[in-house]
């Protein structure tokens, strides 16, 4: 008797399975680029997994979000930031560089007068603005949709 393979739906997931789902997506995805990833059992400087391409051999160290997010921990790590917007197939993936694009952010005087932001907290987009979609454009990992 053969396996039944029935899709489950994300939202079903609770947020462990999200993350893991999420990085094997991102993963399939970054393969067709040429990296490898390395999912790391504990967040090292602030990173899930590394990505590693094969023929440059650089090492990306990546945090996995479930959205656009900017926390004032990630400063000065090198860290790249990764999140799906969308859902399915039908995903757009975008990885950017923390301080790069959150410098290009604070240049633009808002996200500094935010109370979540001046209590140190991390600051989620739970829906991108044509605006901010305009600035990932660079991030965009996956064919626009």
């Amino acid at each position: 008797m053969g396996i039944n393979f029935k899709r489950i739906p994300y939202q079903d997931l609770n947020s462990r399975q999200q993350e893991t789902y999420n990085f094997q997506k991102v993963s399939a995805l970054l393969a067709d680029f040429g990296y490898l990833t390395i999912r790391l059992s504990d967040d090292w400087n602030g990173a899930d997994f590394i990505a590693q391409h094969f023929k440059t051999k650089i090492f990306l160290k990546v945090q996995l979000k479930g959205r656009l997010t900017f926390d004032k921990k990630y400063h000065d790590k090198d860290l790249y930031l990764c999140f799906r917007d969308g859902e399915g197939e039908l995903a757009d993936w975008y990885m950017y560089n923390h301080q790069e694009l959150l410098d290009k952010v604070l240049a633009e005087g808002k996200l500094q007068l935010t109370k979540t932001w001046i209590e140190d907290k991390p600051y989620h987009f739970p829906i991108l603005s044509e605006h901010m979609k305009e600035l990932l454009k660079p991030y965009l990992i996956s064919e626009p949709s």
